[in-house]
């Protein structure tokens, strides 16, 4: 997914992500499962609040499809030399030997052909070492149906403003997202609209595709447990290259 320009706002919408918890639980997974690693890949990487936060203990590369959303992240890169690559993660090119790959906030939701997540799953495979971790969370397809699907958001502040329809798409566990901004500019608000497409996968699908490419699926958690689970809004797949 390539955003447009929400990635003016992006981070104004995310202020209240939860990226400590994507960060704390990434650093927990790599010291049980992979203590040794040092090399990371954050595909779909948008502005690098994770990526950030991360290369204070590891070696980054964050890899989005948006230029202005790159341009951003390397904006808050003062202190690392992390490295920024404007790719589509459907098709890299280049990328090998990393000790981990990640992919959070829903990056692979936003993939909604079967065909190019399989190549996304390919592409994480190629770009690791033998015994590489692939670390990635979707939506649950309960919570795309329940909170999701035929729901309304909007936020209004002083300077900025938006409303965010969820619809059904075409497809089952699919969303379309209608959002609506209105942004400051001078002494008039500007508005611009942008549309997005999500699409929620099985465990079941995910793990034949996982299967498929190589991938042993050491775990699923879910909602940034440490334990094993699959009833929770956000799935966190634990994946090594054997």
């Amino acid at each position: 997914m390539s955003y447009h320009r929400m990635a003016e706002v992006y981070d104004r919408l995310m202020e209240d992500a939860p990226y400590t918890d994507w960060v704390s639980w990434t650093k927990e997974v790599m010291a049980q499962h992979h203590p040794a690693a040092n090399k990371i890949l954050d595909l779909g990487c948008g502005t690098g609040e994770i990526t950030t936060r991360l290369a204070d203990s590891y070696q980054m590369t964050g890899v989005d499809l948006s230029e202005d959303m790159l341009a951003i992240a390397a904006n808050k890169d003062k202190h690392h030399q992390i490295q920024w690559l404007l790719q589509d993660i459907s098709q890299l090119n280049g990328l090998s030997d990393y000790d981990a790959v990640i992919s959070f906030c829903d990056v692979m939701n936003y993939i909604v052909k079967e065909e190019q997540l399989l190549s996304v799953f390919k592409n994480a495979y190629t770009a690791l070492q033998s015994n590489g971790l692939f670390l990635f969370d979707v939506h649950s397809m309960e919570h795309i149906a329940n909170d999701l699907i035929d729901q309304t958001f909007a936020e209004v502040y002083d300077d900025l403003s938006y409303i965010w329809f969820c619809d059904q798409g075409e497809e089952q566990g699919t969303v379309e997202h209608d959002l609506t901004f209105f942004v400051k500019n001078g002494e008039v608000f500007e508005r611009f609209d942008e549309t997005h497409y999500q699409k929620g996968y099985s465990i079941d699908f995910l793990k034949e595709q996982l299967r498929q490419v190589g991938f042993n699926i050491l775990a699923i958690h879910s909602d940034f447990s440490y334990e094993s689970s699959i009833e929770g809004d956000r799935l966190f797949f634990i994946c090594q290259k054997v």
